[in-house]
């Protein structure tokens, strides 16, 4: 249905598209591979993947043909002109500057269009997730609570970040993930001021805030949760940061629905934190969409021109971060609905002290 929906939406002068990324090869086609062509042309399309992969794409793709790719420099040309295309576009975002050189020098007189036009459209169309896709979301999400609640169950004061991340990833993928979502960060005490810090050999103490930013992948489809633990006790000032971040996370939860602004709901987020004086301390954009990749649109930010819509799978992730001193985020991710929105995060987050 999406290869249907990409060719029909061809403006009258291109005749197909390459699609070349995997993120967008496994999106038309359903197939996972790390090597491979999709061809998809208004006379009909076509997935060349090479001798690794040609078994299992003639078992699993149905939408297009498929076909033993063993030398695209004929190949492909041949293919191009077979399916009457005298211009291609190309994923003008995704493809490399040397790999529109060769290509040009490969089709010959078929001409390549390089516009953005293309990857907007495709943009747009993984932005709007079916019902099918969201249930693919909603397991992987299943898997990285249970991931959560057992190391929260599973932390103890003196074990190493690197220890408890690699105890959560060892359970999401024994519990059913058929690989992370993306690197797991795991951070404590003054690691956590960090956004994306890098699990280490540091070891967790009392008094210590632990941040765990992770997800799991179910067919192809990605998970991102992130919570902000406390070890053994919290002062008043961690209390009052978490409370503050809680309280912009739910600020932008509360008005996420179909034609919001993307830009209103950072600005929900990001005045709770102004306002409580912590503004210079929060860095980021409150959230992004999440599917195929952990990172794709629509962009909660305060540059983004995004508007919310139905079928849009959202993070909400404001955070605080104090420079040499401890920080928190906060994270769950959301369904745009034509109602409002549904959480599809039901993990606890409200300060949780361990007592490990």
């Amino acid at each position: 249905m999406n290869l249907e929906k990409l060719i029909a939406a061809l403006p009258g002068d291109i005749d197909g598209v390459l699609i070349e990324s995997p993120e967008n090869r496994r999106y038309f086609t359903g197939f996972p591979s790390s090597a491979g062509i999709l061809l998809a042309a208004k006379q009909g399309s076509v997935f060349l993947t090479d001798s690794r992969y040609i078994e299992a794409a003639h078992n699993e793709i149905d939408c297009c043909e498929v076909m033993e790719l063993k030398g695209q420099e004929e190949q492909l040309p041949a293919l191009a002109k077979k399916l009457g295309c005298s211009c291609l576009a190309v994923e003008t975002s995704r493809t490399t500057f040397a790999r529109v050189g060769k290509l040009k020098k490969m089709l010959g007189d078929i001409r390549l269009f390089e516009g953005p036009a293309i990857d907007k459209f495709i943009g747009h169309l993984r932005e709007q997730k079916s019902a099918q896709e969201v249930n693919k979301i909603k397991a992987a999400q299943r898997i990285t609570e249970l991931g959560f609640d057992h190391i929260a169950r599973f932390i103890k004061a003196g074990m190493t970040e690197r220890e408890i991340a690699l105890e959560l990833d060892f359970f999401m993928l024994k519990n059913g993930a058929e690989a992370l979502a993306f690197d797991t960060i795991a951070a404590s005490g003054v690691n956590t001021s960090k956004p994306h810090a890098v699990p280490s050999d540091k070891k967790v103490e009392a008094g210590d805030f632990i941040t765990l930013d992770f997800g799991a992948t179910v067919d192809g489809y990605r998970s991102d949760m992130t919570r902000t633990l406390a070890l053994g006790r919290v002062s008043e000032k961690q209390k009052l940061v978490y409370q503050t971040v809680l309280a912009a996370q739910a600020a932008t939860l509360t008005i996420l629905k179909p034609g919001v602004t993307c830009k209103a709901a950072d600005a929900a987020a990001r005045d709770v934190i102004e306002n409580a004086g912590f503004g210079k301390y929060f860095g980021h954009g409150t959230g992004h969409g999440v599917g195929i990749e952990v990172h794709e649109g629509p962009t909660l930010s305060p540059i983004s021109s995004d508007i919310l819509e139905a079928g849009n799978v959202v993070t909400a992730e404001p955070g605080i971060y104090l420079p040499g001193e401890f920080g928190v985020r906060i994270e769950d991710m959301a369904l745009i609905t034509p109602q409002g929105h549904e959480n599809l995060t039901s993990s606890p987050k409200e300060l949780t002290v361990v007592r490990g």
